[in-house]
């Protein structure tokens, strides 16, 4: 965690995964490619406006690539609490040359290239992503903040935050999904590890 963290009153946040796009649909690989919602998407992301909308709500962030930015945009709306930022720390993993491909297509390119050009590690993703949300936790103390991010993003965080014990393997964090993570002046948490809501096999 960052020093803006050190007498830190406890700060949820919920997670969310963007809304689903037509690449998703194709489950080919979007990292920092912009794609947009489709229509799904945008139900999906109404939807958990309504269901987080049965709890308090302080503020909405986004990573600014557009599937994430309209499914906060959707989400403020029912909240009624304002977007009050695009963080480029939430920001999808980027996956270099592999964007755009589906899974056979990955697995072939990986299967001839000992390193992926431009592929993010893992560890960075997870370094960046945990220093934004310690400095949005920061901001709201003692506050609940809802986060909308990226798959790639939230599963790194939830291996991190679990030791690499969780999801399991075949998981997948779904499109609207809402995982609970507490920021302390300790650090960050998952909140309930044990009921991690929108993974599936």
């Amino acid at each position: 965690m960052t020093d803006a963290t050190t007498s830190l009153e406890p700060v949820t946040i919920a997670l969310v995964r963007h809304g689903e796009t037509d690449w998703n649909v194709e489950r080919r690989i979007q990292g920092r490619t912009d794609i947009p919602l489709n229509e799904t998407g945008r139900r999906q992301a109404a939807q958990v406006g309504a269901e987080l909308a049965e709890s308090t709500w302080d503020a909405v962030y986004a990573s600014p690539l557009s599937r994430a930015a309209e499914t906060a945009e959707l989400i403020s709306g029912a909240l009624g609490v304002p977007v009050q930022g695009h963080v480029d720390a939430l920001a999808e993993r980027s996956y270099g040359v592999l964007e755009g491909l589906d899974h056979a297509g990955r697995t072939a390119v990986e299967a001839q290239a000992a390193t992926i050009e431009g592929l993010e590690t893992r560890s960075a993703v997870i370094e960046r992503s945990s220093a934004a949300l310690a400095e949005i936790a920061a901001a709201h103390p003692g506050g609940r903040v809802v986060v909308v991010s990226h798959g790639g993003v939230i599963h790194s965080l939830i291996l991190h935050l679990s030791d690499w014990t969780l999801p399991g393997a075949g998981y997948t964090v779904t499109n609207g999904s809402v995982h609970l993570v507490t920021a302390t002046a300790d650090g960050l948490e998952l909140a309930e590890p044990e009921l991690l809501t929108g993974t599936e096999g």
